[in-house]
């Protein structure tokens, strides 16, 4: 079976490991894996083109992470056309039916470490906010997270919200740029959307002499590292190695004839300095949780969304 999977980028690790998972699952079935990532990260034109790519090939099922809400519509309605069974993995499909959407629940991870991250601040002080993709639902739902536990905080006072684009070096950028703008700001925590863009921070505060705790979500190795450092406080597991194993899992096992639930959702897990050996590994060889580790919670039954 042939099975060609879609992720938006070769900037963000963690679709590195979305990628490592998708092969990891397809060694398991015999499966070929083809891999199609837009040379400009996130651009809907070259994920178009590759989804054209990928018809040509004839594969017998797709594993999609759109790189935008609508602009790919056209292309994934191309796919439902030819038939070809679609399963998604991080951002949801919505201009055609999927068989099986696995992510995390963003919300909850965003919820789960801003309270984290301000009962570490003994509930008070001013937390500077950087953000993902403007057009990202995972950025949009962390971001909500974020604001709707600090209301629960009286003394948290969220400052502006950066717009990091999910990228280590835009987001060193503009925090630099908000340092030098606010140098009597006091800025006691960052909290951050996702790993790679909290590293880019925390290279930004070493560069000017400040400090303050920050705090990402993906567990990516990277992060692991900088949290054994004690430069980053923590990161919410967003285990994209794991989606894509269990997108792919969900894909040969579909094309096998087994029935396979509309949505798969991962817990979420805070990992700090207290846990973090149990993620110090590569993405090659972190454990995996297959369809059959699932607890009976995470397996979302249902109508299948659209």
């Amino acid at each position: 079976m042939k099975i060609a999977v879609f992720t938006k980028n070769r900037t963000n690790p963690a679709y590195h490991g979305a990628r490592v998972g998708a092969e990891r699952a397809a060694r398991q079935f015999g499966a070929e894996i083809v891999h199609f990532v837009p040379e400009t990260p996130d651009d809907a034109a070259q994920q178009i083109a590759l989804v054209d790519e990928a018809l040509a090939l004839a594969p017998d099922a797709i594993v999609m992470s759109p790189v935008h809400p609508c602009k790919v519509d056209g292309a994934l309605r191309r796919i439902q056309a030819a038939g070809i069974p679609l399963f998604s993995l991080v951002s949801p499909v919505t201009a055609v039916p999927t068989i099986t959407f696995v992510n995390a629940d963003d919300y909850a991870l965003g919820a789960a470490i801003a309270g984290y991250l301000f009962d570490r601040l003994g509930g008070k002080g001013a937390v500077l906010v950087i953000g993902g993709h403007v057009d990202s639902s995972t950025s949009t739902e962390r971001l909500r997270g974020f604001a709707d536990i600090a209301q629960r905080y009286p003394s948290i006072a969220l400052l502006e919200t950066l717009v990091g684009d999910y990228s280590r070096t835009t987001a060193r950028s503009r925090m630099e740029q908000w340092l030098k703008t606010n140098p009597d700001q006091a800025c006691e925590a960052c909290l951050v959307a996702n790993d790679a863009m909290a590293l880019g921070v925390i290279e930004a505060l070493a560069a000017s002499g400040r400090s303050a705790a920050v705090v990402g979500v993906n567990a990516i190795p990277q992060a692991i590292v900088a949290i054994e450092q004690q430069i980053l406080l923590a990161t919410a597991d967003y285990n994209a190695m794991v989606m894509g194993y269990l997108a792919t899992e969900c894909a040969a096992r579909h094309l096998l004839g087994e029935s396979m639930p509309p949505r798969i959702i991962l817990p979420v897990e805070i990992v700090d300095a207290h846990n973090c050996k149990l993620w110090d590994l590569p993405y090659e060889n972190r454990p995996v949780i297959t369809y059959d580790d699932l607890p009976a919670s995470s397996r979302v039954e249902g109508v299948r969304g659209t």
